[in-house]
């Protein structure tokens, strides 16, 4: 990757980071045994979700408070393919915004640790009715200020 997706954060806020271990499966990978490119998406979703799951921010925390956060852009990019069978990670890196949206950026390593894959999703706010917010919603800028001021609990698994 040349240029970052995301810009840095100005007010020095470092990014929230998940990284899952995945290996590829026999319906994964394509004619040629390498990963068909519509997956990478659910690759995605894999480290997105468990990034969520860790700081209490994923899909069932925001429904709960009545929000809605789909998809606006996703955005891949190939490097090196990844093959049946091969050990890999995916990390998703929240970047900070002050919009109501969630900004993730994606690197996928083989097990040598060689990029494989690297993308990025923009996700929207939305209310009950499907109107886009403007701002977040109290629930997450009371996790932005925790984010802020580096008091995030992260969440035990299992």
């Amino acid at each position: 990757m040349n240029k970052p997706y995301f810009p840095r954060s100005e007010d020095g806020v470092a990014p929230l980071r998940c990284t899952v271990s995945r290996r590829v499966r026999f319906e994964e990978v394509d004619a040629l045994g390498i990963v068909w490119h519509g997956r990478y998406a659910s690759f995605f979703e894999d480290a997105r979700a468990a990034l969520g799951a860790r700081y209490g921010i994923g899909y069932m925390d925001f429904f709960s408070e009545k929000i809605l956060v789909p998809i606006k852009i996703l955005h891949v990019d190939y490097h090196l393919p990844l093959t049946f069978d091969e050990s890999f990670t995916i990390e998703a890196v929240l970047h900070w915004s002050e919009a109501a949206r969630l900004n993730h950026e994606y690197i996928l390593r083989n097990k040598k640790g060689d990029i494989t894959t690297t993308g990025y999703t923009v996700q929207l706010m939305l209310d009950a009715n499907g109107e886009v917010l403007v701002i977040p919603p109290p629930f997450f800028r009371d996790f932005c200020n925790r984010w802020k001021n580096r008091q995030l609990h992260i969440r035990q698994s299992g």
